[in-house]
């Protein structure tokens, strides 16, 4: 990259950085643009070469969820463990994650960010995503720890799907106050019961 482009692309970083320190601090409804600019000492019209709306930030947040949940994936797929390990290991470290930045993830959510029905960008990365899924109970399958009553592709989507409710609901309460991790921690446990052969 020449010198210019590196400069578009630090600062585009930079609004990035900026807006998620704010959405934490103030919350993503509370942040306005006159805010994020302000921090940044630069102009709306600036902000808009890179970005939309505060929305396309999160969109770009969800990439790199997808992102980084792909590279997980990925490790586990390359990993000797059982398909219940690997699917234990790879949910609940990513309920970790997202539960120890609350803020965040609750405007990611509640934006539809990573939804792939409310923001067809993010199609091809949910696509991506639930196809290494599929891998990985592929491989569980020809291990005999999966069975093979159901399409692998419905049960990658399946658990997708339970996930991502789980995600939904603990953003906002929806079912009272509760600690994400344990509720994922059943949720790959009932999952993987009705996968046993």
């Amino acid at each position: 990259m020449g010198l210019r482009e590196r400069k578009k692309a630090r600062l585009r970083q930079q609004i990035i950085d900026t807006s998620i320190k704010l959405f934490r601090k103030r919350g993503f409804e509370n942040t306005r643009i006159d805010d994020i600019v302000q921090v940044l000492e630069i102009s709306q019209p600036t902000f808009f070469r890179y970005f939309s709306s505060k929305d396309g930030v999160l969109r770009e947040v969800g990439e790199r969820g997808f992102a980084c949940i792909r590279d997980r994936l990925r490790s586990e797929l390359s990993s000797d463990a059982s398909t219940a390990e690997r699917m234990r290991r790879l949910y609940v470290s990513m309920a970790k994650e997202v539960e120890a930045d609350r803020s965040l993830w609750q405007a990611v959510v509640l934006s539809g960010a990573m939804d792939p029905v409310r923001c067809a960008s993010m199609r091809g990365h949910e696509e991506a995503t639930v196809g290494l899924l599929r891998e990985i109970l592929v491989q569980g399958q020809k291990r005999g720890e999966i069975t093979h009553d159901f399409p692998v592709v419905q049960l990658a989507e399946f658990m997708e799907g339970l996930y991502n409710t789980v995600v939904r609901q603990w953003a906002v309460d929806l079912t009272g106050p509760h600690k994400l991790t344990d509720r994922v921690r059943s949720a790959v446990e009932f999952f993987l019961r009705g996968l046993q052969p």
